[in-house]
């Protein structure tokens, strides 16, 4: 699975604790993690939570990442933001338990984790312990094991509802704010990643348009 991280301006200064932590969970399960950044608080290309939705959203539609992990001081912004577009279901994940109910029940490509909020000592073990929760044991497969039809049920009927109420990303990527998408897709290594990975030809070349 192709795991993109992305950190928005005001938890930028953790981004390489973020990704050191996330590299060592995932990598020995066979997934690879590619930092859209930012990298440091002082980047030029300063992304806002808004950016952060627009990025992941055209990194799970075009198929440059499978999966998308970011946050902000809260969490609530950037998962927010990111659920304003199709393709993507993200989830507000606090602890381990929330990482796991929500792999488990919601079967999300996504999670937006508060960064500052209740993070001082020992915020890099409980990231850990979060990528641990939220990648080891699969997910879309019920809990408690009682309850796995049901929800997978739901899950079905969710995706079917949005599917309706959203229009397709390649409708909706044209019509934002081109200085906006620019500034999303302006971080050092968005294009190396992107072009490298992406499997969408339409949105590529939509994002070619956009950096033109």
């Amino acid at each position: 699975m192709k795991i993109a991280l992305i950190n928005e301006n005001s938890q930028a200064a953790k981004n390489a604790m973020i990704e050191k932590v996330l590299r060592k969970v995932v990598e020995p399960m066979g997934h690879t993690v590619f930092n859209y950044g930012m990298y440091t608080a002082d980047d030029e290309a300063q992304l806002t939570y808004v950016q952060n939705g627009i990025l992941a959203a055209t990194l799970l539609n075009g198929g440059a990442a499978d999966y998308v992990v970011t946050g902000c001081g809260t969490g609530e912004g950037a998962m927010l933001a990111l659920n304003s577009f199709p393709g993507v279901i993200c989830g507000h994940v606090e602890d381990p338990l929330d990482a796991y109910t929500f792999a488990q029940i919601n079967d999300g490509n996504a999670v937006a984790i508060p960064l500052a909020l209740k993070n001082g000592w020992g915020q890099e073990l409980m990231l850990e312990y979060i990528f641990e929760k939220l990648f080891g044991f699969g997910s879309g497969n019920g809990y408690p094991a009682e309850r796995v039809v049901p929800e997978q049920r739901n899950k079905r009927i969710l995706d079917s509802v949005r599917e309706v109420n959203f229009r397709p990303f390649t409708e909706l990527l044209p019509d934002l704010d081109r200085e906006l998408v620019r500034g999303a897709f302006a971080g050092e290594h968005f294009q190396e990643h992107f072009f490298a990975n992406a499997t969408n030809d339409v949105i590529v070349s939509l994002v070619r348009k956009v950096l033109a």
